[in-house]
């Protein structure tokens, strides 16, 4: 069986898409579907390279019993195009740097999370926001719907 493989991106790769990756990592595994999921993530930035999750991400999630998934910030590369059948931005900005890396998407395989849910729109940065509920929230019901249309299809 081929795995499904996410990869979740974001500015820096230590708020946002780190915090998708581990949610969605425990969503699956709760739900004894982990041998049919890949799911990593990235950075569109090189600025946090080689750093672990923030501390807000890691505090927030240890909150509600998701483990944290040891992670250190890595730039997406135009190889992962290729390597993954979803590339996930938190938001606008990140799909822009995301089609500059990749060049472009003929196999419409980048989406932004909430396009998954049942609204459409931007997950907040928390290293600027510093609102960590918010944006886990958004990214639970993005996970959630993502999820959903996975497995409907």
């Amino acid at each position: 069986m081929r795995k499904i493989k996410i990869l979740f991106v974001c500015h820096g790769n230590i708020c946002r898409s780190t915090m998708a990756e581990s949610v969605l990592t425990f969503m699956v595994t709760r739900r004894g579907l982990s041998n049919m999921f890949e799911i990593d993530s990235a950075a569109t930035s090189r600025e946090e390279i080689g750093n672990p999750p923030h501390r807000g991400t890691v505090r927030k999630l240890q909150s509600v019993g998701i483990p944290v998934i040891p992670h250190r910030a890595q730039q997406m590369t135009r190889k992962d195009y290729e390597q993954y059948d979803y590339l996930i931005g938190m938001d606008g900005w990140n799909i822009r740097n995301m089609l500059r890396i990749v060049g472009s998407d003929p196999e419409h395989k980048i989406y932004k999370l909430l396009d998954f849910a049942d609204r459409h729109g931007d997950i907040a940065d928390p290293w600027y926001t510093g609102n960590f509920d918010e944006t886990y929230a958004d990214i639970l019901e993005g996970c959630e719907g993502f999820l959903k249309a996975v497995l409907e299809n």
